[in-house]
């Protein structure tokens, strides 16, 4: 078995709304050169990397209705779009070859997970994958299909009973929640900026899930401008406990890297370090709390050069049982890359310079702050229906 298995190919940069569209393929692309630069996917890591193939019609219409699916199909082979369906949209324009691009990273996700479900891999990573807000008949959001909640699905169909989705995403993981508000089988949770200050508008504290599934649905909404102390206490303050609560079979985790300060589509103020961290602590619990089981994707982060590379090298490190230390210089190799495609070099090390210290929750709640405050309605909403005290850990 190995210890991790990377989805991986050139023909995964086809999901490209083209140019000018905030989802640039090359982020991906860059990625994988600086995780192989650092000798992420060499001999010797313990890293099987495998391609994906765009899965059939039947698995996509376990989420996603048929009729929409059949109008991707329609759009990708030339058609004007369905606006009314998300499609042909500022947010996602049509692009020739849509569906099979789109398709290709359900794939890449469904492989990922039934390879740790069976056994095949210990942890799994697609970062192509983490489409996070794409609904059952519509597209959203830079996303096609909802790649994450097929691969769920996909889990339970193969014997999962409590799967385990947390989303770190500056975004609300709308249209997983949405998948599965009335699944008590499937636990998601999602640490975002809040809804007032950023789209999709949604993820309140007070979503705690349908009838027969109140308390499988947590959401925790940070003010805009929260930075690495406060965005990791709060997930210190509701991630941990909640997951462990929920005593899951599989860990899904969401990577979206845009909580960074220098993403040019969000409001929050996060360090390349405390995204490190935050990786770190998914991989722990999942090490706690599944036997190891764990999947990891990517999402959002538009900050192509200077943030997604470094923030998505670091999962893989971490998956691989290789974490790259803060301090190591990007390989020069990765930087003639940069330049030839930008004209300037990219950063020039694995961190921020920033600490990433926090305080941990259990030290006590502060009134005062508008992190606790947000973190502390989380709790209260949602903690009693999980048999858990939100006054104490």
């Amino acid at each position: 078995m190995a210890d991790v298995r990377v989805v991986w190919s050139p023909e995964l940069l086809a999901y490209d709304f083209g140019d000018g569209h905030p989802m640039n393929p090359l982020r991906l692309d860059l990625t994988m050169r600086l995780a192989d630069s650092l000798g992420l996917l060499g001999d010797g890591a313990g890293v099987d990397v495998v391609g994906a193939e765009p899965v059939a019609d039947d698995v996509l219409e376990t989420v996603h209705e048929r009729e929409y699916v059949s109008a991707v199909r329609a759009a990708s082979d030339g058609g004007r779009g369905d606006p009314l369906r998300g499609l042909g949209t500022t947010d996602d324009p049509v692009f020739r070859g849509m569906h099979d691009a789109a398709a290709r990273i359900v794939g890449g996700s469904v492989d990922a997970a039934l390879a740790v479900w069976e056994g095949r891999a210990l942890h799994a990573v697609n970062l192509t994958g983490g489409m996070h807000h794409a609904m059952p008949g519509a597209a959203s959001g830079f996303c096609i299909y909802n790649d994450a909640a097929v691969a769920i699905r996909q889990l339970l169909a193969a014997g999962a009973r409590r799967v385990a989705y947390v989303d770190i995403d500056a975004h609300h993981g709308d249209g997983v929640q949405k998948v599965f508000w009335d699944d008590p089988r499937v636990l998601t949770v999602s640490v975002h900026e809040s809804g007032f200050t950023l789209f999709p508008g949604t993820g309140h504290p007070r979503e705690v899930g349908g009838a027969g599934a109140q308390g499988s649905v947590v959401n925790v909404a940070l003010p805009a401008r929260t930075s690495d102390a406060g965005w990791l206490r709060a997930i210190d303050g509701i991630v941990p406990a909640v997951v462990r609560a929920f005593e899951p079979e599989i860990l899904v985790t969401q990577h979206g890297c845009d909580a960074h300060v220098e993403d040019p589509i969000t409001n929050l103020d996060v360090s390349i370090d405390a995204e490190r961290v935050a990786a770190e602590r998914l991989h722990e619990l999942a090490h706690e709390l599944t036997g190891g089981r764990w999947v990891a994707l990517g999402g959002g982060g538009y900050a192509v050069v200077d943030v997604v590379p470094r923030a998505w090298a670091n999962v893989i490190g971490i998956a691989s049982h290789h974490p790259v230390p803060a301090t190591t210089r990007i390989p020069e190799q990765w930087q003639v890359e940069v330049e030839a495609r930008y004209g300037r070099r990219g950063p020039g090390s694995m961190t921020d310079g920033q600490d990433a210290r926090f305080r941990p929750w259990a030290a006590g709640y502060d009134p005062g702050n508008d992190v606790d405050r947000a973190v502390r309605a989380t709790r209260t909403a949602v903690f009693p229906l999980l048999g858990l005290d939100p006054d104490h850990d």
